[in-house]
């Protein structure tokens, strides 16, 4: 059985000498009773999904049915290889990869949803980006996905991976924290470096709400992918330069909790406060709704 709390994943990693993604394996291999080759087959299907879905609005202008977003991805691949970018090609090229799996989900395409729809850019993004930067292979884009998910089974076990529970902070905020944790790995990083840059991750988004016009997941949670994409790398360099959390990682996660379980049912997802209630988002809804 996998591990209940962050420092448990972390002694039992320094303890065997190996990183969060094999730890990851090894218990959905005792759990699942799969081979290791099998395991890897499924986590390369949800690889190729994510792929799919962070490429496709690279060069399509799809829509949403609603009309509420649809085409930025597009915009954004095009901005990227123009070099005249403030932040370089490669954080935009990510950025418009997150915004490729919100569209492709907002117009009933497939996406993986890591940890959820509504956050479902953000680890593809970061992950395939970041593996293309380091000239990683499919299988290392494999295994940054295994130490994600370790991550997000620690978040879920002590906390919530649900906008309407406990905001976007759980459902961006934790992809987000997955993501860089992710990255980390990938770039040598060690597993208390990994969890360093997960919580760094959860500080920076602590107390976001969910607040979808329409109560659709497309505005404004489209660019809160985005945003949580470049928290990810950079808070992966971050971590990478030597920089650690004084909050640690378990300490992060209870705090999100505790935050989400504060916010009022109009900040969970309800459409009945934040953006979703101001007067262009109420103009939107009705505009949705009259259609």
């Amino acid at each position: 059985m996998f591990v209940n709390k962050g420092i448990d994943l972390l002694n039992v990693c320094e303890e065997k000498n190996i990183p969060i993604c094999e730890y990851t394996i090894m218990c959905e291999m005792d759990e699942s009773g799969l081979s290791r080759s099998q395991i890897i087959e499924k986590m390369r299907k949800n690889l190729n999904t994510m792929k799919e879905a962070a490429e496709y609005g690279l060069t399509n202008e799809t829509r949403s049915i609603s009309g509420l977003i649809g085409g930025d991805a597009i915009k954004l691949n095009r901005y990227a290889q123009s070099k005249n970018t403030l932040t370089g090609e490669f954080m935009v090229k990510a950025m418009a990869r997150a915004v490729s799996c919100s569209e492709v989900n907002a117009t009933m395409g497939k996406i993986v949803a890591a940890p959820t729809a509504g956050s479902c850019g953000i680890i593809p993004a970061v992950v395939i980006t970041a593996g293309e930067k380091l000239n990683k292979t499919e299988d290392d884009l494999i295994n940054a996905l295994f130490t994600a998910a370790g991550i997000g089974i620690i978040i879920a076990k002590n906390a919530t991976l649900s906008g309407a529970e406990g905001g976007c902070q759980a459902e961006c905020g934790s992809a987000a924290a997955m993501g860089s944790a992710a990255v980390v790995e990938m770039m040598g990083g060690t597993p208390a470096m990994a969890m360093d840059a997960a919580a760094i991750v959860i500080k920076n988004i602590l107390g976001l709400v969910c607040d979808p016009v329409a109560g659709l997941v497309e505005v404004p949670c489209a660019k809160r992918n985005i945003a949580g994409a470049v928290s990810a790398l950079t808070t992966a360099d971050l971590v990478m330069s030597g920089v650690t959390s004084r909050i640690p990682f378990d300490d992060t996660v209870i705090a999100m909790y505790k935050v989400g379980k504060q916010l009022p049912c109009e900040l969970r997802e309800t459409a009945m406060g934040g953006l979703a209630t101001t007067p262009t988002g109420l103009k939107l809804a009705k505009e949705i709704l009259e259609k």
